[in-house]
């Protein structure tokens, strides 16, 4: 299944690749700001001879093609870094810029998909099909899949693969299993007005604080109490903004959240919900409420041939005990988008090595991954679609 010519490619290019993930470590950029690092990823396809087209405003959408007409995978890679302060400044890779970092890995992403190219351009004789290569922008604004994909990515794909480097894995296991593998996530926003006034005259107002911490403290039951324990569902207050002095009572409050679920049917739930309990409690106190709830990436589901062939790829690679068997999780991933296009599965890969102290959780300061991890994750791409076009 595997391509031997394909492992020693990439086993030979391991200081390259190496070389690769510090450089764009080092030059971190947020989402639809990755104009350097497109740059980078044009000019290393320009070495290669492999064409490309630019996406807008940032991204590139590449294509190994060596059967015009024959079938068609898709490598994706994201590319964006976060508005986070590296923390970890001894290592030679270290940020150079202030208050951004790549703290998620899309850097090893990017690498392990141009070392993989550059594996499957070596052996484009003997493809039966064709390679598209996706190096996605701002997927942390869970915008760059839908962009790319409205700018013609996904057409005339035929499967879609994607890897995110996963620390609280050990490095080089591969996880890939049929079914849920990421949440979706959307945004709750609500408003409460009530009636301000001064602070030592409570009997004239609406207190909008009273309102919204009635509705912090016990809008989890729509999730405890409403909810089959068997569908999962995270409902999280992560911001509440009221008031504006400490003798005035507050007359407006606004609060932020998020909801991550697995099935349609509990996310269309908890959406009503909110929304009721929300107008209840605010009719309780003679208030009023404005709630927005914003869909955001939907839920990843690894269609079973593609995390099938995952898990073969991987043990015939790396040997049988590279597979690993890793929980769902309620992260968010913008892979989604491709998954409405075409069949397909997203794998992790670990990086995570008490040793080296790359376990730390993603989005974090410290993060930062095991080198070691980057040739298992660029054989995979590579390997993947080698043995799905030759399937």
């Amino acid at each position: 299944m595997i391509n031997q010519k394909i492992k020693e490619s990439i086993t030979n290019n391991s200081e390259e690749l190496t070389a690769l993930r510090r450089k764009l470590h080092s030059e971190p950029e947020l989402s639809f700001e990755e104009f350097k690092t497109t740059a980078f990823v044009c000019a290393y396809l320009d070495e290669l001879g492999i064409p490309y087209r630019k996406t807008e405003p940032t991204g590139v959408i590449a294509e190994i093609q060596a059967v015009p007409g024959g079938k068609t995978v898709a490598l994706r890679a994201d590319m964006d870094a976060l508005p986070v302060q590296q923390l970890n400044t001894n290592v030679p890779y270290a940020s150079k810029v202030e208050g951004k970092m790549h703290a998620c890995g899309h850097d090893a992403h990017t690498s392990m998909l141009l070392i993989a190219a550059k594996a499957l351009n070596d052996v484009k004789d003997q493809l039966p099909g064709n390679v598209r290569l996706l190096f996605q922008p701002a997927e942390e604004a869970a915008a760059g899949a839908k962009a790319i994909v409205a700018q013609g990515a996904m057409d005339g794909v035929d499967n879609v693969f994607g890897i995110h480097i996963w620390s609280q894995m050990p490095t080089n296991k591969v996880a890939c299993s049929p079914g849920p593998s990421f949440a979706a996530a959307d945004i709750i926003k609500v408003r409460f007005k009530g009636r301000g006034g001064h602070a030592a005259m409570p009997e004239d107002c609406i207190d909008a604080a009273i309102v919204a911490s009635s509705f912090v403290m016990n809008v989890q039951t729509v999730v405890s109490r409403t909810i089959d324990p068997q569908s999962p569902a995270v409902l999280t207050i992560g911001k509440m903004v009221v008031g504006t002095r400490f003798n005035v009572i507050a007359e407006n409050a606004e609060i932020e959240g998020t909801v991550r679920t697995f099935h349609p049917e509990t996310r269309d739930h908890i959406e009503k919900s909110i929304t009721q309990y929300a107008e209840s409690v605010a009719a309780v106190y003679g208030a009023t409420a404005e709630v927005e709830y914003i869909r955001g990436t939907d839920t990843v589901v690894n269609e079973e041939e593609s995390a099938n062939l995952v898990q073969q790829v991987a043990a015939e690679a790396f040997g049988s005990d590279a597979v690993y068997d890793e929980k769902p999780t309620m992260g968010a991933e913008d892979f989604s988008a491709y998954l409405t296009k075409a069949p397909g599965s997203f794998a992790l890969v670990g990086s995570g090595n008490p040793e080296k102290d790359t376990e730390w959780a993603h989005h974090h300061g410290n993060f930062d991954i095991d080198e070691d991890a980057l040739v298992t994750g660029a054989e995979l791409y590579a390997q993947y679609a080698w043995a799905y076009l030759n399937k």
